[in-house]
């Protein structure tokens, strides 16, 4: 990637445990496998994206784009943390997560109710990205993020938009992944009481997808979408 040093040296195969990523709850849930976080990353669309401003916190919703070990969030040059980091130095401050509700697990006992998920947290200093072919890549990596493929099937961003648009990266170094599953715990003094117990699956599907209104007569479903 233009704009971002390419190392030849082989990487971990997991990132380094900090006191910021070791969880004070349910530490063994946790993990720092690089293949268990990118794939918890790639299957996400949503970020919250955290930074102080003026003293308080702020977390902001966002979608969001992995390369490699770098993730990209885009935004208006307007947008509060869009703007803080172009003015940040040496980066600002920021935590990202991304989770994913897999089940609801319903115990007998109200304390033990809980979720299957999975989940990451990053944190880090993000930077705005200014290289232009760079923020090519960063924006075409978030299309691609939602659908693969989307990038090269659609108009790339002209100069009056790549001009309204800010783009900042966050690299994966201070990571860590952590996630539930199984079934129920429940305290053996409640197993007999009369409540139902067990797990609720969620799923995440696709509809057929609907085309616009005014799409030109002769334009099929592309295969990138049919494949959802």
């Amino acid at each position: 990637m233009t704009g971002t040093p390419q190392s030849t040296t082989p990487t971990p195969a997991a990132y380094a445990a900090t006191d910021r990523t070791v969880p004070t709850r349910s530490s063994d849930r946790a993990s720092y496998d690089k293949e268990t976080v990118h794939a918890i990353l790639d299957e996400g669309y949503v970020c919250h994206l955290g930074f102080v401003r003026d003293g308080a916190p702020v977390v902001l919703p966002t979608l969001y784009g992995r390369v490699g070990e770098t993730l990209y969030v885009h935004g208006s040059t307007g947008s509060r943390p869009l703007r803080m980091t172009g003015k940040a130095d040496p980066g600002l401050p920021v935590c990202l997560t991304v989770t994913h509700v897999d089940a609801l697990v319903l115990a007998r006992s109200g304390f033990h109710h809980s979720i299957n998920y999975r989940s990451v947290v990053v944190h880090g200093l993000a930077h705005q990205v200014t290289d232009p072919e760079e923020r090519r890549i960063a924006l075409d990596a978030l299309v691609d993020h939602a659908v693969p493929g989307r990038s090269r099937d659609s108009r790339p961003a002209n100069a009056k938009e790549s001009a309204a648009t800010a783009v900042i990266k966050l690299d994966l170094n201070e990571v860590s992944a952590k996630a539930r599953t199984g079934g129920v715990h429940d305290e053996p003094e409640d197993l007999t009481l009369p409540h139902w117990a067990g797990v609720v699956p969620l799923r995440k599907g696709y509809e057929t997808p609907i085309p616009s209104h005014d799409l030109a007569p002769g334009i099929e479903l592309p295969e990138y979408l049919k494949s959802l």
